[in-house]
This record gives C-alpha cells, structure tokens and sequence, in this order.
C-alpha cells in the first residue's frame, strides 16, 4: 500500500526440494480450471486466449529506450494484454518488461525470476539492474534466474493512467491533514471527490473499471507465458505479497516457487479499508521504536533524551510549519512525508533524525531540501501522480469502500485519539475511493489451490505498512507455506536486508527448492547506528 507523502513499496528492500531443470522456452501452463472472487469463466477463458498468443509471439528484446534510464546489458520488450479479459479480442495494451540473463552456467540456469516491489502503483523495472550492481545478497540467485522486472497495468510505461494534472499534484503546501474542524473536513472530502472524479476522467471509465489486483495477476501470467516460462517465479515486497497471492489463488499450478516480503492482509474482509485503518496503529508503534532509538542517541542529535521529549519536539516542529511553512514551502503533510520514511525503514532513522538535528541548529535548507516537492522535476512529478493513481484505481476497484462519510468519520477519530501520527492523512490518502466513479469489486478469497507448491513467507514482527497479522493470516490460507519472522525488527521489505538467517534460506530456496519444515524465528538485523557515534 502507498500514500501520497511517501509511496509504500516502492522503496523497500529487495533480497533475494528438488532443483528443476530449466524452463522449457515455450509450453503455456494450463489455466485453474475454476473461478475465484471476481475470476468468471469468461476471464479465465481470456487469460488463456492471451497467454496461448503471448506464448507464440514471444517477446522481442532490444536495447531500452535512451529515456528509461535502464543501460545495456538490460533488454526491454512488451507483452500485449487484454484491457478486459472477459473480452479478450477486444481493445489491449502493452505491458513494459525488461530483464537481464542469468549470471551462470546454461546448465545453472532455472527459468525467470519477476519481482514486484508494492504499490499498487510500483514499478519493477529497476530490479535487472540488482545484477549489475553485483548485490552480494543475490549473487547465487542470479547465477539461476534471469532476473525480469515489468510495469503493472497502469504505471510507467504500460499505459499509464493519471487522476490530476502532475504539477499541481505536487504543489505545496497541502493542508494539515490534521483536520481543526469541521469545515476543514468539508474541505478534504471536497478534493477527495474531485480526485475520484479526475481519475474517471483522465484515465477512462472503461480502463479504471479494470484496474484491479485480479487483473494485473492475470497479466502476470500471459508475461510469464510470454517469457516461455511454464511456471512461475516470484517475487513479491508489499502489495507485491497480495498481488502473488491473487496470482497463486487464480494460477496454483503455474507457480513454481514464489517468497512474499512484508505481507498484506488477503482477508476480504480487510481488503481494503480494514487494512488502512490497521497501518494507523502500527504506524504508531514503530514511530514509537524511532523516538526511543533518537532519545537514546541525544548525544549526537540533541532532539530529546526521552521519547516524550522527542515527541513534544515534533509537536513543536509541526505547529510552527503549520503556521508559517519552512521555507514557505514546508507543511505539516510536507514534513509527513519525510518524517513517516523512519517508520519505513530503519535504514532511514539516522538520516531522518540527521536533518531535524541540522534544522534545530539552524540549517533550514537541509529540511526543505529534503521535505519540500521539486516542482521543476518534471518526469519526477509524472512518475508520482502516476503512481498515487494507479494506488487509488486498485484499491478503489479492488473492492466495496465505506460510502457513508459518517462511518469514515467515526472510525478516523476514534484512532486518531490513540494514534495520531498517520491517521488522518491515511484517511484522505484514501478516500477518493468513498465516491468512486466506477463499480467497485469483490476481492478473491485467497486461498490455496490444486498444484500450489509450498510458499515462503517472510515478514518482520513491527512492520508499520503491513502488520504482523496480515501475514500470519497468509500463512494460514496458502496450506503448507513456511513463515520466517525476523522478530524485534520492523523494516517494511526483508529479504535485501543483510540477515544471514533470512538471506540464507531466501537464496536455498530459490537456488534448490529447501524449505524448513517448519517455521522459523531470526533474530532481528542488525539496529541502525549514528554515523557519528
């Protein structure tokens, strides 16, 4: 899942039985026979309309375009795919991939490996370039796999949708999204309204009704098709966990091994309102982890030498932005958007503590360097409209939303009372999708079909986007799969981290097919440091 301050995923970590031979170059792996959620006959159907010709068709590398920023020796193609699989002759559009052979032998060689790094909205084109970087932590894995990233439906340069014009997407500064009032409430479901509008507008009702998570699974498999792969690898961080677990409810026996990082709660039930309101609580919690681990360095910061301290700081530094921006440019969202990154990630806490530090002391710059929106980035500017957009369209479409202001209302300040950090702007992230323009779907009921080999599962036990329980609640509907808890840590996206205990089986796995028989427990990686201390 993503915000509009910080997009979720999209930064996140990346890793890295019987060893199979490898793939065979063409073949298309045989469809689930029967539908589940909003999986009908006829988009069944449509997937292998589309799989069969994306399988003859092949892809036809060549060099990246100069623009993408993706050199040699990474190739890139398209795969063309249905807008609507229950109309699979009708209008289509080209999804964008891109990969880099394996690093060993022919005879090393074990088929394609495809990430997805979150979103919705995230973009998996850069994950080629974790060989050439020559990532110690994947070394092993990209002896044996082709190494493929792409662009879901929708982001970057497979066919990209948008909901606002980009530069004014990014104008600061915003409203606190702390609302004082009620007319300040007014005013947030005024632009939240006419975000959704927007999306129905720019990007069309006919492709918006189809951005859906079920979707971009089914355009998984013609890539995987397409790639002459007859199962899949898989790769998943973030809203990469639901998306493979869509994909492996839908295609069980297409999948071949697949790891899901920092995982999603695929419950119906919590997909995708449920799940929002749970990031505001644990958000809180890892914030919580941050203030304590800054209290303990005051020496070096000089923020607060208790977490209380360190929070009647923030108070103090959101207060005075909201009366008089930093920089007249630098809000209360502007600093969220910051802020919230040392919940993210504890590879952010040093430097995010670094910049409030210089702030007290009196550089200014260094904060709105780092908070304030570049308005002159241009292909910054379309690349995160375009990303908030398709977080909006999948989320909206995925499933039924509250439509009744009063039950947002309710729940929002009932948690913000406990957990102010990221309430509030988590609600207005969202609610676009209370009056969205298009019918808005049943989720799949992820569960574990006929042929689905035993999944890894890996997640940290203090995740702020994606809570502990959402993938204990994974573990339990995909029969067989094997949970490895990093307990004690909370960084969102595991498996890049180095943790021997993780990287270790992550890379057994992928490389040989071993899993544990049963789960098991890691120590947490090792806590960030000061670089001054």
């Amino acid at each position: 899942m993503v915000r509009r301050t910080a997009v979720l995923g999209l930064t996140a970590a990346l890793i890295a039985g019987t060893v199979a031979t490898a793939a065979p170059q063409t073949a298309v792996a045989r469809s689930a026979p029967t539908a589940h959620g909003h999986s009908g006959a006829a988009e069944a159907h449509g997937v292998r309309i589309a799989a069969a010709h994306a399988a003859r068709k092949g892809i036809d590398w060549a060099a990246c375009p100069a623009d993408w920023g993706i050199a040699s020796p990474v190739e890139c193609g398209w795969v063309t795919v249905p807008v609507d699989y229950a109309k699979p002759y009708g209008k289509t559009v080209k999804i964008a991939v891109d990969r880099i052979g394996n690093t060993g032998t022919a005879a090393e060689r074990q088929g394609a490996l495809i990430y997805n790094p979150g979103g919705p909205g995230g973009s998996g084109m850069r994950f080629p370039l974790r060989v050439t970087t020559k990532n110690p932590i994947w070394a092993a894995t990209a002896k044996a796999y082709d190494f493929v990233g792409f662009d879901p439906r929708g982001v970057g340069h497979s066919a990209p949708i948008s909901c606002a014009d980009p530069q004014e997407f990014v104008k600061a500064p915003k409203a606190d999204p702390v609302p004082d009032s009620e007319a300040d409430k007014r005013a947030q479901r005024k632009l939240a309204a006419e975000y959704a509008e927007g999306c129905k507008e720019r990007t069309g009702a006919a492709m918006l009704s189809q951005m859906t998570t079920a979707n971009t699974a089914r355009d998984l498999d013609v890539v995987r098709a397409a790639l002459g792969e007859r199962k899949l690898n898989y790769l998943g961080v973030s809203y990469g966990t639901y998306l493979g677990a869509v994909y492996a409810t839908l295609f069980p026996s297409h999948v071949r091994r697949m790891v899901v990082d920092s995982v999603v709660n695929p419950s119906r039930d919590q997909i995708w309102y449920q799940n929002n309101l749970d990031q505001d609580v644990a958000f809180e919690g890892r914030w919580n982890d941050w203030k304590a681990w800054v209290a303990k360095y005051d020496s070096v910061y000089h923020i607060g030498n208790t977490p209380a301290k360190v929070q009647a700081q923030w108070e103090k530094l959101r207060a005075s932005a909201k009366a008089h921006p930093i920089g007249g440019v630098v809000g209360p969202s502007e600093l969220l958007g910051l802020f919230q990154s040392a919940p993210y990630y504890d590879s952010s806490w040093a430097a995010v503590a670094g910049i409030w530090s210089a702030y007290l002391g009196g550089d200014t710059q260094a904060l709105v360097d780092a908070a304030a929106p570049d308005l002159s980035d241009t292909a910054g500017n379309i690349t995160s409209e375009n990303g908030n957009a398709v977080y909006t369209a999948v989320e909206c479409t995925d499933a039924k939303w509250p439509r009744d202001w009063r039950t947002w209302d309710r729940d929002n300040t009932r948690l913000h009372a406990k957990y102010p950090f990221l309430t509030w702007s988590n609600a207005w992230m969202n609610l676009p999708c209370a009056t969205w323009g298009v019918p808005q779907q049943t989720p799949v009921e992820v569960r574990t079909g006929h042929g689905l080999p035993r999944v890894m599962i890996v997640q940290s036990t203090r995740d702020a986007a994606t809570p502990y329980t959402g993938a204990v609640e994974l573990h339990k509907r995909l029969k067989g799969s094997l949970m490895i808890t990093e307990k004690g840590a909370g960084s969102h996206g595991v498996t890049g981290l180095v943790n021997p205990c993780i990287n270790d089986r992550v890379t057994g796995y992928f490389v040989t097919g071993r899993l544990d028989r049963s789960d098991v427990t890691c120590a947490p990686h090792a806590a960030p440091v000061p670089p001054t201390s």
